[in-house]
């Protein structure tokens, strides 16, 4: 996670890979710490970052609590600072990265080959070891100078998901919308899951209603 606005998309990311048997490496940059605070009132410490992400995970995209019933027993958490940390090195396994939501600063220093905390280190590493890196961009409009930092990530291989929703699975909640975004960055990264309705060819099929 960076520090872009969008924490209901990673919680969401989050919760699917769980529900799919994945076991996941989690990253939070110092700045996403902040944007969760803001967004959920969430602190997420590092002496306590269990309890904080299963508070997290369980409340829905409209801030409801106890909306979702998650285990993170299958989550490993390393503090951004520390650059020993397993997923350093191109010789940890790994199937992949996400990072969600990615902001510009994030998308420039990963693009820029950066290594100044361990997330930056992290998709370094993905692209060099030819494993598959999704980045989720939240930040809108944007300029030049990012757009040239995401041909540059396309051209190493990663692939770029904005988190744009779609409106044609029949959209009824934010859950859903937020859950749409979630679900094709896990599309991209070749993980399962139910989390929209899948265009069939059936125009009005996802018609609220029908």
């Amino acid at each position: 996670m960076s520090g872009a606005s969008g924490t209901p998309y990673a919680a969401s990311v989050l919760r699917a890979l769980l529900a799919a048997g994945e076991s996941v490496d989690l990253v939070v940059s110092r700045a996403s710490r902040l944007t969760l605070l803001d967004e959920t009132g969430i602190s997420f410490r590092d002496a306590h970052w269990r309890d904080d992400l299963r508070e997290w995970l369980a409340r829905g995209a409209d801030g409801k609590p106890a909306t979702f019933d998650v285990d993170t027993d299958a989550v490993r958490y390393w503090p951004a600072g520390d650059l020993a940390a397993g997923p350093s090195s191109g010789s940890y396994p790994s199937k992949g990265m996400l990072i969600v939501p990615a902001s510009t600063a994030c998308v420039a220093g990963v693009a820029l080959g950066l290594s100044k905390d361990l997330l930056q280190r992290a998709a370094s590493v993905t692209l060099k070891e030819r494993r598959p890196l999704v980045v989720a961009v939240r930040e809108t409009p944007l300029n030049g100078q990012t757009l040239r930092h995401l041909v540059a990530l396309d051209d190493a291989g990663a692939s770029v998901v904005p988190a744009s929703p779609g409106f044609y699975a029949g959209a009824t909640h934010i859950q859903d919308l937020v859950d749409f975004v979630a679900g094709r960055v896990l599309d991209a990264a070749g993980v399962g899951h139910d989390l929209y309705r899948r265009w069939q060819g059936d125009l009005g099929g996802g018609t609220p209603g029908q």
